[in-house]
């Protein structure tokens, strides 16, 4: 059964990676680069500013936790399953498309990239959805499209980038319980405080 998946695994790599051409080449490349998206992070934290006012600094510290967990949970794996990235592949990575002679590092189970994509996208679509009608399509559209731009880079297969989604999922999954935990802690605090303010008067 494991033998079929990573067969089908294969043969959706092989399709995706082949649909490349010099035009797309570079914007792929730069899709994937986490430095290209700055302004679109700084964009999303201007916005959780503008509905969250000051707790945008407890956001930030949200989202740090949040990447460092995903990050670290996809290296461990990578570091434990060991499954090599299609660019490291002995037996198939002279088949493989790769961009600028980048292959990553040795393994690639799971994508980093789609689990820290997933799991920011995932928080950013629970804090601002009940303010911007389309951020839910806008956020999953970005994660697939940095996820994908992995394959079409060679550095990884599609059950590398599933593996990761899913990984990014949970992860968000629990940063937002922690989050509604705070919530909860800060609005007890402040009914308490209001109360000692109605006795006192």
């Amino acid at each position: 059964m494991l033998d079929l998946l990573l067969h089908i695994d294969r043969e959706l790599f092989f399709f995706f990676n082949g649909l490349h051409s010099t035009l797309l080449d570079p914007v792929m490349y730069y899709i994937s680069l986490k430095t290209f998206w700055i302004p679109f992070y700084l964009v999303l934290f201007l916005l959780c500013y503008r509905y969250y006012g000051w707790k945008v600094l407890l956001i930030m510290v949200f989202v740090t936790l949040l990447i460092t967990l995903s990050d670290q949970l996809s290296v461990f794996l990578k570091d434990s399953l060991q499954r090599y990235r299609p660019s490291r592949d002995a037996d198939i990575q002279d088949f493989v498309h790769i961009v600028n002679d980048k292959r990553g590092g040795r393994y690639g189970f799971v994508s980093s990239h789609a689990s820290n994509s997933f799991a920011f996208a995932l928080f950013m679509i629970y804090l601002l959805k009940t303010h911007l009608r389309y951020i839910a399509p806008v956020m999953i559209g970005w994660a697939l499209l940095k996820s994908y731009s992995r394959i079409y880079l060679g550095v990884h297969y599609p059950g590398d980038v599933l593996g990761g989604a899913i990984l990014g999922v949970l992860c968000a999954w629990l940063v937002v319980e922690l989050w509604k935990l705070m919530h909860k802690k800060i609005l007890k605090k402040h009914q308490n405080l209001l109360k000692v303010r109605q006795v006192n008067q």
